[in-house]
């Protein structure tokens, strides 16, 4: 089972280049939904409110992937897609790519659009150090405070995470385990029989 995958864990920058004129820069940003894509994008067009274009694609999620790609006014399939194939050829997911044109007065055509786009997209992956991520399950854990030794002596032994914990009338805790285990960890809490398993997302 794969249970990895692969993303950016902060902002990176890519070269600046020209291409007959033309000033191309490209950004990559993590990112888990299209309202940071949003937020991304306006203010790369606040910070370059001079340039021409601002065109993007992204990768969203983890096993079942979401994508878009956008040309903002190039011609269609010119920008967004060519971004949109270096953030596959990379295989990076929750990724943001924004590739900013200064027009230099000279048009590039859609072949020249095509490569200077990818460019673009290539050069700040490049730059962007890529980490691998496993996909995790959670696992949340209602029990009296009685078994809280017990509990804990496997989330220690299993070197589970703990996300969150409440102690109250009785204990709550969320546990995150690696996908490839979450089903024998499972089993060994359930075979305790103290307490209430419930998988969270």
């Amino acid at each position: 089972m794969n249970d990895t995958y692969k993303t950016i864990d902060h902002n990176f920058e890519g070269e600046t280049f020209k291409v007959r004129g033309s000033k191309f820069i490209g950004y990559a940003f993590p990112v888990f939904n299209e309202e940071e894509v949003k937020f991304h994008i306006q203010e790369l067009k606040t910070k370059h409110h001079k340039a021409r274009h601002w065109c993007y694609a992204w990768r969203i999620g983890k096993e079942q992937i979401r994508f878009r790609a956008n040309d903002d006014g190039e011609p269609s399939n010119s920008a967004g897609q060519p971004i949109l194939g270096q953030l596959v050829s990379f295989d990076v997911t929750n990724v943001l790519i924004v590739v900013v044109r200064y027009f230099g007065g000279t048009k590039l055509g859609v072949g020249g659009l095509i490569n200077a786009y990818r460019e673009g997209a290539k050069l700040v992956l490049e730059t962007a150090t890529i980490i691998e991520k496993t996909i995790d399950v959670h696992l949340k854990l209602t029990f009296e405070y009685e078994h809280l030794d017990k509990i804990m002596r496997i989330i220690k032994e299993r070197q589970l995470v703990i996300v969150s914990q409440k102690m109250e009338m009785n204990c709550e805790y969320v546990v995150s385990v690696r996908k490839m285990d979450a089903e024998e960890v499972q089993f060994i809490f359930e075979n305790l029989r103290c307490l209430n398993l419930k998988i969270v997302d």
